[in-house]
């Protein structure tokens, strides 16, 4: 029965966890383009028609942050606290599913970073084909609106990827 009851602690643990990174992540995005989240991510989540003063646009940067990753944390969660079921004690699946998504969110970090060190190499203006990437026409810093998103998309790989790994850590923490 208690690990039937961890099951939604854990989900909602992971949920929380993911829209954390998700806001901390797109803080430091939007400071590498602005026009990122001011020409894309905002209108995207629907947030382009709040009206908030000029210079406050991180209040809506942290909410497409909570937005665009909090239902990962949703998918991850149940996913590996289902698998911890094959732990012997609600203790024990929590501890290791934990440190599933713990792992899973470090294995996304370091995706995040590869991505940025991929972007500072290969993105620019010059290098890419915009209508690929979709950038606005009205875009001033193209360089830096390709790099977030390829940050972004590399982040989401590597919680594609840390999922997996995750779901191995689960599943040999068994033995």
């Amino acid at each position: 029965m208690k690990k039937v009851l961890t099951l939604p602690l854990l989900i909602i643990i992971s949920c929380f966890i993911a829209g954390i990174y998700g806001i901390i992540h797109d803080q430091i995005t939007y400071s590498i383009s602005p026009e990122y989240y001011t020409k894309n991510k905002f209108i995207q989540f629907g947030l382009d028609e709040f009206l908030i003063p000029q210079g406050n646009e991180r209040i809506l940067v942290a909410a497409v942050g909570w937005m665009a990753t909090w239902w990962m944390g949703l998918i991850l969660g149940t996913i590996l606290s289902l698998i911890a079921f094959i732990h012997k004690t609600w203790k024990q699946m929590f501890r290791i599913t934990i440190k599933a998504i713990l792992l899973n969110l470090l294995i996304t970090l370091l995706f995040g970073v590869l991505g940025y060190l991929y972007a500072l190499a290969f993105m620019s203006y010059e290098s890419n084909d915009l209508a690929f990437w979709n950038v606005p026409n009205e875009t001033v810093d193209i360089t830096n609106y390709l790099r977030v998103g390829c940050i972004h998309n590399f982040g989401y790989l590597g919680g594609i990827i840390g999922l997996f790994v995750a779901i191995v850590y689960t599943i040999r923490s068994k033995r």
